[in-house]
């Protein structure tokens, strides 16, 4: 073979060898960069999951947080509950107490207005007699020191008694009320109209707003 020819041969294989290793360093330049975008892409993925992962264990903590905080919530409104049921009861029982002493002292005054009344009854009678016994009295005695000393004893229990809330119930010329007249009688009277008083024969009393005694009277007819 001739030297140009054989020299152009080498060449041609050089070349292609040349060409080929350059092929080869491209491949591998691809395979390299290739594998870096993988591992890129795993890292990033894996930042990725650990970012995901991350953000849920917020949110767990979050909802646990909230968790709590309702718990706690409910803890206080539970005692809220409570103290404003021992208010209620509080309010209730002394709202309770306070109708108690009321009662109590309304029936303590009424049991003191009974015993009033029992002795006012007693001593009316007593009343009558004074009033009987100085209208028998004629004029020329009455200023004897006994007879006025008998007044003026009179006078004076009348005081005490209308102080104590005892009034004798006015009747004559008044229309008859069966809540505070006993009529025992009849009588004709043309100065005066049918159903009027016309005379009183025993005095009557109240005691306060209730009656002690009825006035003893005597009616037109």
């Amino acid at each position: 073979m001739p030297e140009d020819i054989k020299k152009e041969t080498i060449d041609n294989e050089t070349a292609e060898n040349k060409a080929e290793e350059i092929e080869i360093e491209g491949a591998d330049e691809e395979s390299t960069q290739a594998a870096e975008e993988a591992k890129d892409t795993d890292v990033n993925e894996t930042e990725s999951d650990d970012d995901a992962s991350a953000d849920a264990e917020a949110k767990a903590d979050d909802k646990s947080d909230e968790k709590k905080g309702i718990f706690k919530k409910k803890k206080k409104d539970k005692k809220d509950e409570q103290i404003e049921e021992l208010n209620d009861r509080l309010k209730r029982q002394m709202a309770e107490f306070e109708n108690f002493r009321k009662r109590s002292e309304k029936e303590k005054s009424q049991m003191f207005d009974m015993g009033a009344k029992t002795i006012v009854e007693k001593i009316l009678p007593v009343i009558d007699n004074f009033e009987r016994g100085l209208a028998a009295v004629s004029d020329d005695k009455k200023d004897d020191p006994f007879i006025t000393g008998m007044d003026k004893v009179y006078k004076q229990m009348l005081t005490e008694l209308d102080a104590a809330g005892v009034k004798p119930i006015e009747c004559v010329g008044h229309e008859f009320d069966p809540d505070f007249h006993n009529a025992v009688m009849q009588v004709e009277n043309d100065e005066l109209e049918s159903g009027t008083v016309a005379q009183e024969l025993q005095k009557g009393y109240m005691y306060k707003d209730s009656v002690v005694r009825h006035s003893m009277v005597s009616v037109v007819q």
